[in-house]
């Protein structure tokens, strides 16, 4: 199909069709770029609150590159995936040292950035500066292989590739941010997955391959799903009084960096607990097993029991933990949502032990 059709139908539905979001409010480069890295595999209602949290305390590129870590992963807690914005204060960093605060309006350069590739440097691009540069995520990928009837894999980086350049002649040189969004709009609340795609509704059925062939529920191609593997482990609450031990997780790997209760790999017996507590040298005086529950990331899947550990005094931390106030864990050490199952019963305790 002729991909130039679809230009004036689309830009006319997402100009009465958008939905009222913060960021589409904002032609501010750092606004975009804070909503586009917080929208990645997180629901658009889940964002807007992270969103206006982030930019009240870190309003600017600057505020950013010189926020403290725990200020920026206490921001950020919750959102998962805690290296985007690890990658956004390095990238903000460039953005002061190398082009004096300001984003530069060039997709290629923004690709120079850390943490921002082909789809967030296009989405900046055409929304902050005008430019018809493809914004290729999932949603438009969805879209161009229903309009093109494409049974290829989508998830092909490749194709995402082929995509953008396929795109990138048919962009609207007139209104480029409408054009992208647009397609992002469509995918998102009528181009839906599977069987579910609202075609009575859709502008660009007229000009839809997959439409006019009854193909949509087959296209795109179903990802093959990997199954996930199966990490069981032991979560702990060492609590004394108003006091808990946290401890900071390796600078590598699974949630790197970031603040936990303190874990042990498979699932412990009680005595097991209580021996590794006497190693450490703490006092122990009374244990109780907590229930199950299950954290899944991407390709693993925790599947933890807990015990909550009650000591007699804190008269020694163990190396690697810090003991902090049930106050200051809320308010200072990002915990990762995997451990938000076990919190609730350690708040139950504020004011019984």
């Amino acid at each position: 199909m002729n991909l130039s059709l679809i230009e004036s139908p689309l830009l006319d539905w997402y100009r009465q069709n958008a939905r009222d979001l913060p960021w589409r409010h904002t032609r501010d480069p750092y606004k975009i770029w804070v909503s586009e890295i917080m929208l990645q595999q997180t629901r658009v209602e889940a964002v807007k609150p992270y969103y206006a949290r982030f930019l009240e305390a870190l309003p600017d590129v600057y505020a950013l590159a010189n926020a403290s870590e725990e200020q920026l992963l206490k921001l950020w807690e919750g959102l998962g995936y805690y290296s985007r914005v690890r990658n956004m204060q390095k990238a903000a960093r460039m953005i002061v040292e190398n082009h004096s605060g300001q984003f530069p309006a060039d997709s290629a350069k923004l690709q120079k950035l850390t943490g921002i590739g082909e789809y967030t440097a296009g989405a900046i691009a055409s929304i902050a500066f005008g430019i018809p540069a493809p914004a290729v995520d999932g949603n438009v990928m969805r879209v161009v292989a229903r309009l093109t009837g494409d049974r290829r894999d989508i998830f092909d980086p490749a194709l995402k590739k082929e995509y953008g350049k396929l795109l990138a002649p048919h962009i609207s040189k007139t209104d480029p941010s409408s054009y992208n969004q647009g397609l992002i709009e469509l995918g998102a609340t009528v181009c839906l997955p599977k069987g579910s795609a609202l075609c009575s509704v859709c502008p660009l059925s007229e000009h839809c391959t997959a439409f006019r062939e009854g193909t949509f529920g087959e296209i795109p191609a179903p990802k093959q799903q990997k199954p996930r593997k199966i990490d069981p482990r032991t979560v702990l609450i060492i609590q004394s009084d108003r006091e808990v031990l946290v401890e900071k997780r390796p600078d590598k790997g699974l949630l790197a960096g970031l603040w936990q209760l303190p874990s042990m790999d498979g699932h412990r017996t009680e005595e097991e607990v209580l021996a590794n507590a006497g190693n450490l040298g703490l006092d122990v005086v009374r244990i109780e097993k907590l229930p199950a529950a299950k954290h899944i990331f991407t390709h693993i899947e925790w599947q933890m029991i807990g015990y909550q550990l009650t000591l007699s005094a804190l008269s020694e931390i163990p190396k690697g933990m810090v003991s902090a106030s049930l106050e200051r864990l809320e308010a200072d050490f990002p915990l990762p949502s995997a451990f938000s199952s076990f919190l609730p019963y350690l708040k139950k305790k504020k004011t019984k032990q």
